[in-house]
């Protein structure tokens, strides 16, 4: 986790509130060292954000990894729909793989 960074991303948020990718990037800043702040970002994201299609695999990593492995399954499997929507082909392929992965865990 990168002080100055996240100070930055913060900064850059308030100029441009309306930016997904200013969301993601806080998220994965905080999602090893601090993963309910990183969790919050996503939710966000998440929410508001629904064809930000990188956010799907690492907020379902994250809720698999800390959280609520029921959430995880939710959001791979609204990831790939999303990623299906979109036609955004190398997406869809890491999603459905770490989809297949989080399933052979349980």
């Amino acid at each position: 986790m990168n002080k100055e960074r996240i100070a930055q991303l913060e900064q850059f948020r308030k100029e441009s509130p309306n930016d997904p990718f200013l969301l993601y990037a806080l998220a994965t800043e905080y999602k090893e060292e601090k993963p309910e702040k990183a969790k919050l970002f996503f939710d966000e994201l998440l929410e508001k954000y629904e064809d930000y299609i990188g956010s799907y695999y690492h907020a379902a990593s994250l809720y698999a990894e800390h959280f609520d492995r029921e959430k995880a399954d939710k959001i791979y499997q609204k990831g790939i729909e999303m990623a299906q929507q979109l036609n955004e082909h190398h997406a869809l392929k890491e999603l459905k793989n770490a989809y297949t992965n989080f399933q052979f865990e349980e």
